[in-house]
């Protein structure tokens, strides 16, 4: 209650990952009802670049398996999350439209 959703974003990429000082740009918000079985979820999609030679990704609890993955080859997602990736990618202009997630 005491932070911005782009605060709460930082601190959760840091708990998370151990990244920091990562510049992050506000997206979306994807608030499909059914987007999430267990319940009603809200998300607020922010985006940062980084040099991934020099940011290791050290995973805390909830993201015991985070590493890097290349765009082009990442593992299934949950729910709605391939979908949300894919449409960042091609408004970025990362990916082109044929992309399917």
């Amino acid at each position: 209650m005491e932070e911005s959703l782009q605060e709460a974003a930082s601190r959760e990429l840091e708990e998370e990952t151990g990244l920091t000082g990562i510049r992050l740009t506000p997206y979306k918000t994807f608030d499909a009802i059914d987007r999430d079985p267990r319940g009603r979820t809200i998300s607020f999609i922010f985006y940062g670049f980084l040099d991934t030679t020099s940011n290791q990704v050290k995973a805390a609890s909830d993201a015991r398996d985070a590493r890097w993955f290349n765009v082009k080859e990442l593992p299934e997602l949950a729910f709605d999350h391939a979908e949300i990736v894919g449409e960042l990618l091609k408004e970025i202009g990362v990916l082109s439209d044929e992309w399917k997630s």
